[in-house]
């Protein structure tokens, strides 16, 4: 627990989904996890109880909605809900990756919009604010009626990258389709390096496959660095990775944030031409899902920071100036 001056409390809190992640969140801010019994009844509903008040406490809930992704998303609601009713003054949400996050338009008719209801569902529960790391678009911020802080691990992935790579001048930055443009800029402007599109038609009746057309851009010898949000069944990846070398790249560096590494992706990954995969720690990646060509940088100093900011009614937004 961290006392402020003016008796204000910052109390943190980890669900089950990565405890690992909450565990080092706390030793950057040189406090301890609440103490929680957190347990799984056996019809599968969960129990959450905390073993000292809350009462008056700035509560920060960490857990990052890694498989099972309902699960964790349910024990989070429930941590909130029991927050609210034990007096806490302002529960703060923090989800370093934001389940559903994808479904966040409708594509066709009598599909859903389970990022709203996401965020309907915390709110429900009692959370004031949400915090997450890179969220799949950015008008999930405005599906949340309170305040949103939105991180960025650019900042961590493109210094990585910039030490790794010897000559800067032959970096193209590559948005792996249209919508990541955006982002793809930040790195462009970060690295000082060009531009590329690869253009693409995903088939909206098989989820998790796409068709890549071509690159928009001079790859030819250049050490292309691949830039998305997350890495789920590698397809995606792997296939504009090989799209780059038939264009003549000389290497390929892909860089996302969140490694979910569904199905399929650690051998897609360990068996392409590319030639290091760069993610965060947001979701727990098992010794299992580990590989050579595979590079995890920490979050936990980027979190760490940001919920200072929140507890000090400092500003979020300072953390990534130029960036966001």
């Amino acid at each position: 627990m961290i006392e402020s001056t003016n008796s204000k409390k910052l109390m943190l809190f980890s669900g089950r989904g990565h405890t690992l992640l909450a565990e080092e969140v706390a030793r950057e801010l040189d406090t301890e996890l609440t103490p929680t019994s957190l347990f799984d009844f056996a019809n599968g509903e969960i129990f959450v109880r905390y073993e000292q008040s809350v009462r008056g406490s700035d509560a920060f809930v960490i857990q990052s909605h890694t498989t099972p992704v309902n699960t964790w998303i349910m024990e989070q609601l429930i941590m909130v809900d029991a927050l609210k009713r034990a007096s806490a003054k302002r529960i703060t949400v923090v989800a370093p990756f934001y389940g559903y996050a994808r479904q966040d338009k409708k594509h066709r008719g009598r599909e859903p919009i389970s990022a709203r209801l996401m965020a309907d569902l915390f709110r429900t529960a009692g959370a004031d604010r949400l915090m997450a790391v890179d969220l799949h678009t950015s008008q999930i911020q405005g599906f949340f009626t309170g305040p949103v802080d939105h991180l960025f691990a650019l900042e961590t992935l493109a210094h990585y990258v910039a030490s790794r790579v010897s000559d800067r001048s032959r970096i193209t930055v590559v948005s792996p389709d249209a919508g990541r443009v955006r982002v793809a800029e930040r790195w462009t402007d970060r690295l000082g390096s060009p531009l590329a599109i690869i253009h693409k038609r995903r088939d909206p009746d098989v989820p998790n496959e796409v068709k890549v057309l071509e690159v928009v851009g001079d790859v030819d010898g250049r050490i292309c660095v691949l830039v998305d949000d997350m890495i789920d069944t590698g397809g995606t990846i792997v296939k504009a990775a090989e799209t780059l070398f038939d264009e003549g790249a000389a290497e390929v560096i892909v860089t996302a944030t969140h490694g979910i590494f569904s199905g399929p992706a650690i051998d897609r990954l360990k068996n392409s031409r590319i030639s290091e995969v760069v993610v965060t720690d947001t979701l727990p990646i098992s010794e299992d899902n580990r590989f050579d060509k595979l590079t995890v940088l920490p979050i936990a100093p980027m979190l760490a920071r940001a919920i200072r900011e929140v507890f000090d009614d400092g500003s979020v937004t300072s953390l990534f100036d130029g960036v966001a």
